[in-house]
This record gives structure tokens, C-alpha cells and sequence, in this order.
């Protein structure tokens, strides 16, 4: 099955604020929403953390605010990195 499609982040990957990692961690844990895991699956939303991860290494960081998108489902995955302290989160739009 494969894997929604990632969004084209709107700032430029340049941008100062383009500085995310997505590296979990103890101190920012990854997390995911109920509805996200039901609605796109615990095995999906764990591969799509990885392309971010792996995106976010090329690029030397990304925006804090990643959308995959797939046709078949009602709303988008959104990957969500907080500030310290906090954690990254794969939740749908409801969940925001």
C-alpha cells in the first residue's frame, strides 16, 4: 500500500524558520493522535515520520507543520514538531 503523499511545506526549506529536525527523543517524544492511527494506521504513520526524518536531514531542517495527503482518506496526516519540551505528533486536522 502506499504511503500518502508529503505536501510542498509553504515557507521555502531556506526560510530561518525552516529549522525542525523531527528527531525523537526522550525530552520529544513521537506521538500520534487516536483518530490518526485509526484513520491512516500505526504502521503508516511510523513511515511516514521517517520520510520527515529523512527529509528533514537533507534539507538541514523543515518546517514545523508537515501535511501528507491521500485521496482516499477524509482528512490529511499532519505532523506537528512543538518547541522544547515539547513533542512531535501525527494527528488529523480535527485533532488540532
Amino acid at each position: 500500500m502506499p504511503l500518502p503523499k508529503l505536501k510542498m511545506q509553504e515557507i521555502p526549506y531556506d526560510h530561518p524558520d525552516s529549522c525542525c529536525r523531527f528527531v525523537a527523543s526522550e525530552e520529544k517524544p513521537l506521538l500520534s493522535t487516536p483518530a490518526a492511527i485509526e484513520m491512516y494506521s500505526h504502521q503508516t504513520v511510523l513511515a511516514c515520520y521517517l520520510v520527515l526524518r529523512e527529509l528533514a536531514a537533507l534539507k538541514d531542517g523543515i518546517d514545523y507543520l508537515q501535511v501528507f495527503e491521500d485521496d482516499t482518506k477524509d482528512e490529511n496526516l499532519w505532523f506537528i514538531e512543538d518547541g522544547d519540551g515539547g513533542a512531535i505528533t501525527g494527528l488529523l486536522p480535527s485533532d488540532y
